[in-house]
Order: structure tokens, then sequence, then C-alpha cells
């Protein structure tokens, strides 16, 4: 058989498997083509693909290098999608050509179509990978584009038809990219995470590797998102959280000068506590327990939680329990309708509950609060209903609950004088207002306030000795703030001097005593300096240990340091 039955045999060969096949020598040239090949894509043998085909070129040079073993890449030729396989051509083990066969894109459509599970999984993958918000592209092991969402295409706002095929070198150095995460993890085969630029847009690129069954690195799939939105939107935010940190100050601010308007004298690391919960407290819609001697401020307290709270616009309602009869106590809290006792009136009435709707119920003394009263009280805490007295349907209220008492609520519940479930209901946040005898540092500053309140309403100025203050920072008062300011209101009032002096004061306030052996001394004469500094030193201590609480206030009043006032309260045996 001679050489020209011989190539006209292949060429048969080649025309029957109705396929788009081609051959090409060493140089590119194409020295066979199959007769499908010639209808759909116009190649005849003698063309040179490095010149009528570049992209072509480049993946069969490849194989006629050597570089690579086969190859199988998607193009775009004559207007079709078709995806590639190309092998080379041996003789005696050595290449002298590559054979490339072409299998057009909808081919590869029937064919899937004749497996309807692999169609379906097709399918499926394609909706996915099409529907993902964020930018996928598929590489092939040397860095070929595969395939290219349409977020991808957005994101680069080019067509995919421009991209799939080529090679991410070619597309680094025309200046589609400026880095390439699929071929950084195609020569690493491992994931890479870049921070691209992009037209003025960040981007950030995530490669991972995909290997077969025989870890030999076979796709690269790359995520990308364009973080540049998200960059403003952070800046935003930064922005935004600044200002609020303004906003919060000036409003911390604003609360500190509107709590001393309110006569809320706050020095002591106790009663700042008490203030601090308050405060935060307020803001949210909870119950709270305010509990504290008579005369500590707890009708101040639940003033400065309704006004810093979401319901400062609506009623705030005090009501003290222990002042109403018991008999009338229910009515004045739920109201009651026409007839329901004695006495009532004939149009009804809105109980306390009722006028307090979208604001707040504050029930001073609640310890007060019959056992009947408790039970509707408990029932209102649970549901959020009340029922008037001689009504049988029930009314939806919003009022949030603030209660107060000075007794000791364990020991009634104990003794059964208190419901503890009710107990329990009421004492969701507790804050404890201390005493103003624990409140040592807000003593004088309180008596100063309220000196200057006073004064102002009678129109004139008054001050105090420092043996009156003395005296007054010596007294426990039992009454507290109340009983303190209603001191400073008579000694301004009744005192007839511009200055208030010990004698001024209330007769249970007395001065300050003196210890035995500390009155003033009359220096004997011929008495030396030393012997008469030391006992004008002892006396001026045991007159600073009666007016002070502690050796750093002696101290501080002094002008000298706290070791210094220990050792001598010890050199003169005023203290153990």
């Amino acid at each position: 058989m001679n050489n020209s039955s011989a190539l006209l045999d292949v060429q048969s060969v080649v025309d029957a498997t109705d396929r788009n096949i081609l051959v090409t020598d060493m140089s590119g040239q194409v020295t066979l083509t199959s007769c499908r090949a010639q209808q759909s894509l116009g190649i005849v043998p003698g063309i040179r693909l490095e010149e009528d085909y570049p992209g072509f070129w480049e993946h069969v040079e490849k194989i006629l290098t050597g570089s690579l073993s086969r190859s199988e890449v998607p193009l775009q030729l004559s207007g079709c999608e078709y995806l590639v396989a190309i092998n080379p051509l041996l003789e005696k083990k050595k290449i002298v050509g590559a054979v490339c066969v072409l299998v057009d894109s909808s081919q590869l459509d029937i064919m899937t179509r004749r497996h309807p599970s692999f169609n379906t999984l097709s399918r499926e993958l394609d909706t996915i990978i099409d529907s993902s918000s964020d930018g996928l592209f598929v590489c092939d092991a040397h860095a070929y584009v595969i395939r290219m969402n349409p977020a991808s295409e957005k994101i680069h706002k080019i067509s995919a038809n421009a991209v799939v095929g080529r090679n991410m070198r070619a597309l680094i150095d025309e200046g589609f990219i400026d880095r390439s995460a699929a071929l950084e993890a195609s020569i690493s085969k491992e994931r890479v995470s870049l921070l691209q630029n992009k037209g003025g847009h960040k981007l950030i690129s995530i490669a991972t590797p995909v290997f077969d069954e025989r870890a030999e690195l076979i796709r690269v799939v790359v995520s990308e998102r364009d973080v540049t939105e998200i960059d403003a939107l952070q800046r935003e935010l930064e922005k935004q959280e600044a200002i609020k940190n303004s906003l919060r100050d000036q409003m911390l601010a604003m609360q500190q000068a509107e709590l001393e308007s309110q006569q809320i004298i706050a020095r002591s690391p106790q009663m700042i506590r008490a203030v601090q919960q308050a405060m935060r407290v307020a803001k949210a819609d909870s119950s709270v327990f305010i509990l504290g001697e008579s005369g500590v401020g707890k009708g101040l307290i639940s003033q400065l939680i309704h006004t810093h709270s979401a319901r400062a616009g609506q009623p705030l309602i005090k009501i003290n329990c222990g002042a109403i009869p018991e008999s009338l106590i229910e009515a004045e809290l739920f109201g009651y309708e026409k007839g329901a006792f004695t006495g009532a009136l004939n149009s009804g009435k809105p109980g306390q509950f009722e006028l307090a709707d979208g604001g707040i119920l504050f029930l001073d003394e609640i310890a007060e609060l019959p056992l009947g009263s408790q039970v509707k009280l408990l029932r209102f805490l649970e549901d959020g209903k009340i029922t008037r007295l001689g009504d049988t349907k029930g009314r939806k209220l919003d009022v949030r609950v603030l209660a107060a008492t000075h007794q000791n609520m364990e020991e009634m519940v104990e003794q059964g004088r208190f419901r503890l479930d009710l107990y329990y209901r009421l004492n969701v946040i507790p804050i404890q207002i201390p005493a103003l005898r624990d409140r040592d540092e807000c003593i004088i500053p309180l008596i100063h306030h309220y000196l200057e309140a006073f004064g102002k309403r009678s129109g004139c100025r008054k001050r105090m000795t420092r043996a009156a203050l003395d005296a007054l920072c010596g007294y426990s008062f039992p009454g507290n703030v109340r009983e303190l300011m209603n001191i400073c209101e008579r000694l301004v009032v009744m005192t007839e001097t511009d200055v208030i002096d010990v004698d001024d004061l209330p007769g249970q306030i007395g001065p300050v005593p003196v210890p035995s052996g500390s009155e003033p001394c009359s220096l004997p004469i011929g008495l030396s300096l030393k012997d008469a500094l030391e006992k004008v030193e002892k006396e001026i201590l045991a007159r600073a240990l009666c007016a002070h609480h502690s050796q750093l206030e002696i101290a501080e009043a002094l002008g000298v340091n706290q070791s210094t006032i220990a050792r001598k309260l010890k050199k003169h045996q005023l203290i153990s």
C-alpha cells in the first residue's frame, strides 16, 4: 500500500468519526482535517495555527514542546465554544505532531440530556455558580480560564466569552488584573488569598486548588468579592460610632447637670453606685425595687429613672401605700365601677394604674400593701391586666412598676406579711440607697446645697462655721436627707445673723465632744518651748480626732501625711 493509499485510509477513518478532528506537524501547520472540521470550522490542510488561530496555537505548542502530556481546554472558534482535547502524535516514541479533537458544546448538551441524572446535577451546579453573589471563575491546572459566572463578569465589567480559554499570565500582561490568585495557586498548589486593585475598586480573591484521586492538580476555583463598598460602610460605621460616642458624652454631661439640678448629691462610692444603677436600668422596662431607710431619697431615684427612660413623656404616678386606708387602697390602685361600694361615684373612677397607662407607677412603702391587693398586683405583673372593683372584665395596660420600701422584706416574707411570689416579681432589679450616716462625703455638700437653695428662696445668704459643720457631720441623722433638709431650712429661716454657729443648731445636735484630758490648757510660766509645743500638738490632735472620721481626713485637714498622724497619735497615746 502506497503513502497515498495510506493517507486516503486515514482520511476515511477521520471522516467516519463525524467529529471535528485535525492533525498538525511540529511547526503548527495543519496536515489533516476531518470533513466535519472543514465544514464547521473552515480549517483546511495547509493553514498555520500560529497565524490564523493564535489562541489555539498556544495550547498546541505546549503539547509539541512536551510541556504537557495532554491538554483539554475550552476555546472560542468561529463564534462557537468547543472543548478541545489535544494529544501528541508519536512516531517511535517521538513527538511528530499533534492530534486535536474539538467537541461542540451543543453536542455536549445533547449528550448530557441523554443522561438525566447528570443533566440534573449539571443544571443544579450551573444554578449555584450563576446565582452566587460572589464572583466565581474556574481555571485548569495551568491557569487557563474554564468558567466565569455573571457576578464575576459584573465585577470585572467584561463578558465571559472574552476571558474563557485565556491564560491568566496573558490577562495580567494585558492589564486585566494586577495579580492572579488562580495563577499563584496553580504554581504553589496551595490556597491563596489576595487583595487586588481593579479600576479603583478593592477585590478580595481566594483561590482554592482542586486535586484528583492521584493528588494531581486539576482545577483552581477562585471566589472574589468587591469590598470597596464594605470598606466605605466600615468607615461610615466608624464615623457614626464616633458621633454616637460624642453624643453619649454630651448626654452624660447633661444628665450630670440635671442630677445636680434635681438635688442628687452623690459623692460617696455607695451613692454614686446607686445613681449609676438607676441610670442604667432607666433604659430597660423591668421592675425596679428601691430599698433604703426613710428619707434617703427613694422617690428622687424613681424620678431619675422616669426622666431617663423611654416613658419620660408619659406620666409618673407616685403612690404611698402606707398613706391610704386599707379599705380604700384597692379602689385607689385599680379603680371601681358604679355602685361598687357605698359612697362610690355614680360615674365610677379609674385607678392609679389606668392613670399611669403608658408611663410608670411608683409604689412607695410597698410593704404596707394589704395581702388582698398584693394578689391583684401580682396578677397585673404577670399578664398586664387589671380589673376594677365591681367589674367583670379586665383591662390591658402598659405600666412599668417601680416599688420602694424601708422594711426588711425577707423578714416580712418569712412572717407571712408579704407574698413571696410578689416579692420575686418586684425584686427584678434591686437598688440599695445608703443611709446618710454611711455617706460621710455627701453631708457637707448637701448642707452647702440646701443652705444656698433655701437662702435664695428667703432672699438671704447664710454660712456655717466650722464648729457647726463638725457638729452636723458628727450627727447620725436618723431621718437621713429629709431631716438634713429640714434642719437647713430651719437654720436659714430662724438664725438672726448671717453666720450659723453651734448654738444655732437644734437641741439634739450638740457640739463635738472633746475627750477628757484634751481641754484647752493654760501653759504655765517657765514651761520650755519643746514641752509647750508638745502640749499644743496633743491638744490639736485630740480635737482633730473628734472632728474627723479617719486618720486620712485628719492628715488632709492638718496638711501632713497620714503616716505622720498615725505616729504622733501613738506618741501622745491618743490611740492604742
